[in-house]
């Protein structure tokens, strides 16, 4: 076996053996490194990292942050509960949702801080006359990301406050007795820092229009580098530039704002392999492909099938059979009876096969998918075709495996039908 960056194949025998496959197995060293990258951005005055927990949302990884001192960036009411049963207190929790019901003013009084993201939010949270301060999250008229469905900023998004509405948003806030002490803006998953500039400078100025505001957070969306060709957004070289404009603005106004962000995908992506086993190997002639089919697939990672995303693959024979295994050009398919279940599309478009230059792969290979901490055990086809759901795995700083998530049981799975 190929050296893999945290997984020995003695690893992949005990997973196979004590958890089965498919599992996902996160690497504790990793996760507790990147949070602590995450804490030395620049910064001109206070500063305060959050983890964006719809990437991943496991308790066990949700403790390792909350003890490398993250707050909480949460996206339902839901969010916030398992949050909380994981050891964050309600005010180390920030709240940005698309929808806002009557549950959400019991978690308002108890604390967690909640950002606005419509004008019609901000009439129902007025009308509840929970305090003053509340935050507001504006769409500033510009988004990054590699596809359309990873921009969440521009006019093709549905998030936040259109920023030609500001004036319309502050006298709804007048007129609700509500001062606004935050601004939350999100750009999507770019890693431009000319572009993390423009947003920085222009969500500046939204805050200028608020005298009362002392909190602004940028969100997060720092794009990772799962593939060889792909650039990953250097933390520093973007953040130096947005310490500069706080910096100017405190000039300028006589306020030294603090600054947030809220990544998910850099926290965790790298820090998780999907162990799966080949199940079966196929092949459509001449002109056409040779397939590996594995024991995984949109059910646990959905990413590719979605929008044509990349995730590095390996095929992991028995020790001494890997000098006997020519690469050979494979497509990657997952186990679901769906056409679309693909671990190997084209770049960005989901219905292209683009098969992979790989050991030969036989019934029975461990296939490690790698890069899928982000939006894949969170985003998956749950229980498509009747599947569980997958097992996870910590390996922790000490090398031990431990599990953090149980694999679901057939029993579990169908527990709320009622036939009526």
């Amino acid at each position: 076996m190929k050296e893999h960056k945290f997984l020995t194949f003695d690893d992949l025998e005990q997973i196979r053996t004590e958890f089965g496959t498919p599992t996902y197995v996160y690497d504790e060293s990793i996760l507790r490194s990147n949070a602590q990258q995450l804490r030395a951005f620049p910064h001109a005055f206070d500063f305060f990292p959050r983890y964006a927990m719809k990437a991943a949302p496991t308790a066990a990884l949700l403790r390792i942050f909350n003890n490398e001192g993250l707050g909480i960036d949460a996206s339902s009411i839901h969010e916030v509960e398992r949050a909380i049963r994981a050891g964050f207190g309600t005010e180390s929790i920030s709240l940005s949702t698309q929808e806002l019901s009557e549950d959400f003013r019991f978690w308002a009084q108890d604390g967690v801080k909640i950002n606005l993201c419509s004008l019609s939010q901000i009439d129902r949270y007025g009308k509840w006359k929970l305090g003053e301060t509340v935050g507001l999250r504006f769409n500033p008229g510009t988004g990054s990301g590699g596809n359309n469905r990873t921009n969440v900023g521009g006019p093709s998004s549905s998030f936040g406050i259109w920023k030609d509405d500001l004036e319309t948003a502050k006298n709804l806030c007048k007129e609700n007795g509500l001062v606004v002490d935050r601004i939350h803006t999100h750009i999507g998953s770019g890693s431009d820092p000319e572009i993390w500039k423009k947003v920085a400078e222009m969500s500046l100025e939204i805050v200028r229009a608020f005298p009362s505001v002392h909190t602004l957070n940028l969100g997060g969306g720092f794009k990772v580098a799962r593939m060889a060709d792909e650039s990953a957004t250097d933390l520093q070289e973007i953040g130096q530039p947005v310490k500069a404009l706080f910096k100017e603005f405190a000039v300028t106004t006589n306020r030294e704002l603090k600054l947030e962000v809220e990544p998910g995908t850099f926290l965790v992506a790298h820090s998780c392999t999907l162990v799966t086993s080949v199940q079966d190997v196929t092949q459509t002639g001449s002109d056409g492909y040779r397939f590996i089919k594995l024991d995984s697939g949109m059910t646990e990672i959905l990413r590719p099938s979605l929008y044509g995303a990349q995730h590095p693959i390996h095929i992991c024979p028995e020790p001494g059979q890997v000098k006997f295994r020519e690469n050979t050009e494979q497509v990657v398919v997952g186990h679901c009876c769906e056409s679309g279940d693909l671990l190997t599309p084209a770049v960005n478009d989901p219905e292209t096969l683009s098969p992979r230059s790989l050991p030969r792969a036989e019934i029975g290979d461990f296939c490690l998918i790698d890069s899928v901490g982000a939006y894949c055990s969170s985003m998956t086809a749950k229980n498509y075709n009747s599947f569980p759901e997958a097992a996870e795995v910590l390996k922790k700083e000490d090398g031990d495996l431990a599990l953090i998530r149980k694999r679901q049981t057939f029993e579990q799975l169908i527990e709320n039908e009622v036939v009526p």
